[in-house]
Protein backbone atom coordinates (compact mmCIF):
# COMPACT_ATOMS: atom_id res chain seq x y z
CA UNK A 1 0.00 0.00 0.00
CA UNK A 2 0.95 3.43 -0.92
CA UNK A 3 -0.86 6.90 -0.13
CA UNK A 4 1.11 9.19 -2.93
CA UNK A 5 -0.98 12.52 -1.31
CA UNK A 6 -2.15 14.13 2.06
CA UNK A 7 -5.38 15.39 2.25
CA UNK A 8 -7.12 17.19 5.07
CA UNK A 9 -9.99 14.66 5.33
CA UNK A 10 -9.55 11.26 3.55
CA UNK A 11 -7.28 9.08 3.19
CA UNK A 12 -6.11 6.56 -0.01
CA UNK A 13 -4.85 3.65 -0.39
CA UNK A 14 -3.39 1.69 -3.82
CA UNK A 15 -3.71 -1.83 -3.62
CA UNK A 16 -3.51 -4.69 -6.29
CA UNK A 17 -4.90 -1.90 -8.87
CA UNK A 18 -7.42 -1.03 -6.51
CA UNK A 19 -7.38 2.75 -5.61
CA UNK A 20 -9.40 2.97 -1.62
CA UNK A 21 -11.09 6.30 -0.72
CA UNK A 22 -11.96 6.56 2.68
CA UNK A 23 -13.52 9.59 4.62
CA UNK A 24 -11.84 10.12 7.87
CA UNK A 25 -14.31 12.19 9.96
CA UNK A 26 -15.70 9.40 11.94
CA UNK A 27 -16.24 12.01 15.44
CA UNK A 28 -18.42 13.73 12.97
CA UNK A 29 -20.28 10.74 11.48
CA UNK A 30 -18.28 11.42 8.43
CA UNK A 31 -20.36 14.12 7.44
CA UNK A 32 -19.15 16.34 4.27
CA UNK A 33 -17.99 19.08 4.17
CA UNK A 34 -16.57 21.20 1.88
CA UNK A 35 -13.41 19.86 2.85
CA UNK A 36 -14.14 16.79 2.35
CA UNK A 37 -16.16 17.28 -0.96
CA UNK A 38 -13.05 18.85 -2.89
CA UNK A 39 -10.56 16.25 -1.15
CA UNK A 40 -12.88 13.19 -2.64
CA UNK A 41 -13.01 15.08 -5.79
CA UNK A 42 -9.19 15.49 -6.11
CA UNK A 43 -8.39 11.89 -4.99
CA UNK A 44 -10.86 10.43 -7.70
CA UNK A 45 -9.50 12.73 -10.54
CA UNK A 46 -6.01 11.81 -9.76
CA UNK A 47 -6.25 8.19 -11.06
CA UNK A 48 -8.78 9.17 -14.08
CA UNK A 49 -5.68 8.77 -15.98
CA UNK A 50 -3.76 6.01 -14.03
CA UNK A 51 -3.83 2.55 -16.16
CA UNK A 52 -2.65 0.80 -13.03
CA UNK A 53 -5.69 1.61 -10.91
CA UNK A 54 -8.58 -0.43 -12.43
CA UNK A 55 -11.17 -0.09 -9.54
CA UNK A 56 -12.37 2.30 -7.06
CA UNK A 57 -13.26 1.36 -3.18
CA UNK A 58 -15.34 4.45 -1.56
CA UNK A 59 -16.30 4.42 2.15
CA UNK A 60 -16.23 5.71 5.37
CA UNK A 61 -14.17 5.37 8.26
CA UNK A 62 -15.98 3.24 11.43
CA UNK A 63 -18.67 1.33 11.58
CA UNK A 64 -21.38 3.87 12.35
CA UNK A 65 -21.54 6.15 8.95
CA UNK A 66 -20.79 5.84 5.17
CA UNK A 67 -21.61 9.69 5.78
CA UNK A 68 -24.50 10.86 7.54
CA UNK A 69 -25.10 14.02 5.38
CA UNK A 70 -23.97 17.41 4.69
CA UNK A 71 -22.33 19.28 7.36
CA UNK A 72 -25.15 21.35 8.57
CA UNK A 73 -23.34 23.51 11.18
CA UNK A 74 -21.12 24.64 8.12
CA UNK A 75 -24.16 25.66 5.98
CA UNK A 76 -26.59 26.92 8.16
CA UNK A 77 -26.08 30.37 8.25
CA UNK A 78 -25.64 30.38 4.30
CA UNK A 79 -27.21 32.99 1.36
CA UNK A 80 -29.37 31.99 -1.02
CA UNK A 81 -26.06 32.77 -3.24
CA UNK A 82 -23.62 30.38 -0.95
CA UNK A 83 -26.40 27.68 -1.09
CA UNK A 84 -26.38 27.65 -4.80
CA UNK A 85 -22.76 27.59 -4.60
CA UNK A 86 -22.45 24.62 -2.58
CA UNK A 87 -25.06 23.11 -4.59
CA UNK A 88 -23.25 23.37 -7.91
CA UNK A 89 -19.90 22.54 -6.09
CA UNK A 90 -21.56 19.33 -4.51
CA UNK A 91 -22.79 18.44 -8.09
CA UNK A 92 -19.60 19.07 -9.71
CA UNK A 93 -18.02 16.57 -7.07
CA UNK A 94 -20.35 13.98 -7.37
CA UNK A 95 -20.18 13.96 -11.69
CA UNK A 96 -16.51 13.53 -11.54
CA UNK A 97 -17.51 9.90 -9.69
CA UNK A 98 -20.08 9.02 -11.87
CA UNK A 99 -18.08 9.56 -15.14
CA UNK A 100 -14.88 7.81 -13.71
CA UNK A 101 -13.72 5.90 -16.15
CA UNK A 102 -12.83 3.12 -13.41
CA UNK A 103 -15.54 1.38 -11.43
CA UNK A 104 -16.48 3.06 -8.42
CA UNK A 105 -18.02 1.04 -5.75
CA UNK A 106 -19.83 2.66 -1.96
CA UNK A 107 -18.83 0.20 0.56
CA UNK A 108 -21.74 1.47 2.73
CA UNK A 109 -21.14 0.59 6.31
CA UNK A 110 -23.35 2.46 7.98
CA UNK A 111 -26.04 5.91 7.79
CA UNK A 112 -25.58 6.94 4.43
CA UNK A 113 -27.74 9.91 4.75
CA UNK A 114 -28.45 13.38 2.38
CA UNK A 115 -25.58 14.26 1.33
CA UNK A 116 -24.30 10.57 2.10
CA UNK A 117 -26.41 8.99 -0.07
CA UNK A 118 -26.40 11.22 -3.00
CA UNK A 119 -22.56 10.57 -2.27
CA UNK A 120 -22.86 6.67 -2.42
CA UNK A 121 -26.00 7.09 -5.55
CA UNK A 122 -23.48 8.82 -8.16
CA UNK A 123 -21.01 5.65 -7.84
CA UNK A 124 -21.70 3.18 -10.23
CA UNK A 125 -22.66 0.53 -7.50
CA UNK A 126 -23.45 0.28 -4.17
CA UNK A 127 -22.68 -2.48 -1.57
CA UNK A 128 -23.87 -2.44 2.22
CA UNK A 129 -23.79 -3.43 5.03
CA UNK A 130 -26.97 -5.50 6.99
CA UNK A 131 -26.50 -1.91 9.33
CA UNK A 132 -26.79 0.30 6.89
CA UNK A 133 -29.61 3.09 6.87
CA UNK A 134 -30.59 5.44 4.00
CA UNK A 135 -32.58 8.44 3.18
CA UNK A 136 -32.80 11.82 2.06
CA UNK A 137 -34.08 13.44 5.11
CA UNK A 138 -33.88 16.89 3.85
CA UNK A 139 -37.25 18.13 4.01
CA UNK A 140 -36.93 17.83 7.73
CA UNK A 141 -34.68 20.89 7.25
CA UNK A 142 -36.69 22.98 5.26
CA UNK A 143 -34.74 22.31 2.12
CA UNK A 144 -34.69 19.52 -0.76
CA UNK A 145 -31.60 17.40 -1.67
CA UNK A 146 -28.53 19.80 -3.33
CA UNK A 147 -26.50 17.09 -4.84
CA UNK A 148 -28.60 15.12 -7.55
CA UNK A 149 -30.55 13.31 -5.05
CA UNK A 150 -33.76 14.05 -6.97
CA UNK A 151 -32.56 13.13 -10.20
CA UNK A 152 -30.63 10.10 -9.36
CA UNK A 153 -32.84 8.36 -6.44
CA UNK A 154 -35.88 8.44 -9.27
CA UNK A 155 -33.29 6.55 -11.68
CA UNK A 156 -32.29 4.03 -9.39
CA UNK A 157 -35.81 3.33 -7.75
CA UNK A 158 -38.33 4.54 -9.95
CA UNK A 159 -40.60 7.89 -9.59
CA UNK A 160 -42.91 7.10 -7.28
CA UNK A 161 -40.82 5.43 -4.06
CA UNK A 162 -38.22 8.44 -4.99
CA UNK A 163 -40.66 11.32 -4.16
CA UNK A 164 -42.09 9.15 -1.03
CA UNK A 165 -38.78 8.55 0.36
CA UNK A 166 -37.80 12.72 -0.55
CA UNK A 167 -41.20 13.97 0.78
CA UNK A 168 -41.20 11.70 4.10
CA UNK A 169 -37.82 11.70 5.06
CA UNK A 170 -38.66 7.93 5.19
CA UNK A 171 -35.20 6.22 6.61
CA UNK A 172 -35.38 2.99 5.01
CA UNK A 173 -32.62 -0.59 6.08
CA UNK A 174 -30.38 -1.99 4.12
CA UNK A 175 -32.89 -5.46 2.94
CA UNK A 176 -35.61 -2.20 1.77
CA UNK A 177 -32.69 -0.48 0.07
CA UNK A 178 -31.54 -4.27 -2.31
CA UNK A 179 -35.60 -4.25 -2.71
CA UNK A 180 -35.73 -0.93 -4.04
CA UNK A 181 -32.57 -1.63 -6.32
CA UNK A 182 -31.10 1.20 -4.68
CA UNK A 183 -27.87 -1.19 -3.52
CA UNK A 184 -26.35 -4.25 -5.28
CA UNK A 185 -26.23 -6.68 -2.77
CA UNK A 186 -25.77 -6.60 1.43
CA UNK A 187 -23.75 -8.36 3.24
CA UNK A 188 -22.18 -8.91 6.94
CA UNK A 189 -20.47 -5.82 8.51
CA UNK A 190 -17.20 -7.79 8.21
CA UNK A 191 -17.61 -9.03 4.34
CA UNK A 192 -18.52 -5.44 3.33
CA UNK A 193 -14.83 -4.68 1.88
CA UNK A 194 -14.11 -8.02 0.54
CA UNK A 195 -17.24 -7.83 -1.31
CA UNK A 196 -16.45 -4.75 -3.01
CA UNK A 197 -12.96 -6.43 -3.82
CA UNK A 198 -14.82 -9.35 -5.16
CA UNK A 199 -16.81 -7.85 -7.79
CA UNK A 200 -13.82 -5.59 -8.35
CA UNK A 201 -11.34 -8.20 -8.83
CA UNK A 202 -13.91 -9.81 -11.46
CA UNK A 203 -14.03 -6.74 -13.57
CA UNK A 204 -9.96 -5.97 -13.59
CA UNK A 205 -9.99 -9.55 -15.56
CA UNK A 206 -12.01 -7.69 -18.55
CA UNK A 207 -10.46 -5.16 -21.27
CA UNK A 208 -9.94 -1.60 -19.46
CA UNK A 209 -10.96 0.43 -22.48
CA UNK A 210 -14.58 -1.78 -22.35
CA UNK A 211 -15.21 -1.17 -19.16
CA UNK A 212 -14.26 2.63 -19.06
CA UNK A 213 -16.84 2.76 -22.51
CA UNK A 214 -19.73 0.64 -21.02
CA UNK A 215 -19.90 3.32 -17.69
CA UNK A 216 -19.58 6.02 -20.37
CA UNK A 217 -22.51 4.53 -22.42
CA UNK A 218 -24.57 3.97 -19.87
CA UNK A 219 -24.42 7.02 -18.29
CA UNK A 220 -25.47 8.94 -21.74
CA UNK A 221 -28.72 7.33 -21.40
CA UNK A 222 -29.57 9.42 -18.11
CA UNK A 223 -28.50 12.97 -19.70
CA UNK A 224 -30.62 14.82 -21.91
CA UNK A 225 -27.91 16.09 -24.25
CA UNK A 226 -26.58 12.64 -25.37
CA UNK A 227 -27.55 10.10 -27.33
CA UNK A 228 -26.67 7.30 -25.69
CA UNK A 229 -27.93 5.01 -29.02
CA UNK A 230 -25.24 6.43 -31.29
CA UNK A 231 -22.27 6.67 -28.57
CA UNK A 232 -22.97 3.28 -28.29
CA UNK A 233 -22.66 2.59 -32.21
CA UNK A 234 -19.47 4.53 -32.41
CA UNK A 235 -17.93 3.14 -29.09
CA UNK A 236 -18.71 -0.45 -30.41
CA UNK A 237 -17.47 -0.13 -34.05
CA UNK A 238 -14.27 1.78 -32.45
CA UNK A 239 -12.78 -1.10 -30.22
CA UNK A 240 -12.68 -2.96 -33.81
CA UNK A 241 -9.40 -0.95 -34.25
CA UNK A 242 -8.00 -1.96 -30.49
CA UNK A 243 -5.60 -3.94 -29.54
CA UNK A 244 -8.08 -5.70 -26.51
CA UNK A 245 -10.19 -6.58 -29.44
CA UNK A 246 -7.87 -8.82 -31.17
CA UNK A 247 -6.63 -10.25 -27.71
CA UNK A 248 -10.08 -10.99 -26.54
CA UNK A 249 -11.29 -12.62 -30.04
CA UNK A 250 -8.19 -14.47 -30.26
CA UNK A 251 -8.14 -15.74 -26.55
CA UNK A 252 -11.59 -17.11 -26.67
CA UNK A 253 -10.74 -18.61 -30.19
CA UNK A 254 -8.10 -20.30 -29.04
CA UNK A 255 -10.09 -21.23 -25.40
CA UNK A 256 -7.32 -19.10 -23.36
CA UNK A 257 -7.87 -16.26 -20.56
CA UNK A 258 -7.42 -13.11 -22.28
CA UNK A 259 -4.45 -11.09 -21.37
CA UNK A 260 -5.88 -7.40 -21.82
CA UNK A 261 -3.47 -4.08 -22.05
CA UNK A 262 -5.89 -1.36 -22.59
CA UNK A 263 -5.03 -0.60 -25.99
Amino acid sequence: MSNEITYETITTEEKDQIFYITINREDKLNALNIQTLSDIKNAILSIYDKTNIRGVILTGKGSKAFAAGADIAEFANFTVEEGTRMSQEGHAVLRAIEHCPKPVIAAINGFALGGGNELAMSCHMRVCSEKAKFGQPEVNLGIIPGYAGTQRLAQLIGKGKALELLMTGDIIDANSALQLGLVNHVVPADQLILKCEEILNKIKSKAPLAVASVIQCVNAFYEKRADGNNLEVNEFGNFFGSEDFIEGTNAFLEKRPAKFRGK
